[in-house]
């Protein structure tokens, strides 16, 4: 976890370089979360961040930086602790699969012991055409969209809806294409809204993304568990 502004400053600019943005990447939410950072000792490069915000309840979720985009007003109703998980980045080159899997053992130990009980987001997608997504929002759609209890609502004024196709997704194209973030939700059984963002500002494509502690499968939790118990013992 970030130890000094000079950490979140590193944080800043690696999600600069991911957005494709010419001055380091800072809002005001950066304030108020804990940043997360991965880094390769052997060349002290920063190769993945991710800031965290911690919401007591769901009648927090106003707070968080997807309340700007989403309905949130099913998932004010959420009675548990709840963490927003955002401006997840990794550095261009860094493919050792270390990377993402020191990334969510951090956030497990981070979940437990803060007790959170559902983690949310924003998962994006490269460019605002939605075109190329086409069989992913339909995979999305066909397969992962929110709990009726909790699904988010329409709020922004761009959207783009998840659709079905008529000859249904092609399941290796729409998974070649969708973040690896969004991946890793969903193996743990995590679902999405039912339309993207429009993000011009950031151009990007954004759905909103949940996932409930509870329904991770306990295979899953123990692995990681077991990388959380690792990275614990890193000096």
């Amino acid at each position: 976890m970030a130890r000094s502004q000079t950490d979140v400053a590193a944080a800043q600019q690696l999600r600069a370089q991911s957005f494709g943005l010419s001055a380091p990447d800072t809002d005001p939410f950066d304030a108020h979360c804990t940043h997360l950072l991965v880094e390769d000792r052997r060349t002290d490069q920063l190769v993945c961040c991710c800031r965290i915000l911690f919401l007591n309840s769901g009648a927090d979720i106003a707070r968080s930086y997807s309340a700007q985009f989403y309905d949130l007003t099913a998932l004010s109703g959420f009675s548990g602790p709840m963490a927003e998980m955002g401006r997840f980045c990794v550095a261009q080159g860094a493919r050792d699969p270390d990377v993402l899997r020191s990334a969510w053992g951090a956030v497990t130990g981070f979940v437990d012991q803060e007790g959170v009980q559902m983690l949310f987001g924003c998962s994006s997608f490269q460019g605002v055409d939605a075109a190329p997504y086409a069989d992913t929002f339909a995979l999305l759609h066909a397969r992962h969209l929110a709990p009726a209890c909790w699904a988010p609502g329409i709020k922004a004024d761009e959207v783009h809806a998840l659709r079905p196709l008529a000859e249904g997704p092609d399941a290796r194209r729409a998974l070649a294409v969708m973040p690896s973030l969004l991946r890793t939700y969903l193996l743990m059984g995590g679902w999405v809204s039912d339309h993207a963002v429009v993000d011009r500002q950031m151009n990007t494509l954004h759905v909103f993304t949940g996932l409930e502690i509870a329904g991770i499968p306990p295979a899953r939790q123990r692995m990681l568990r077991a990388v959380a118990s690792d990275i614990a013992t890193i000096p």
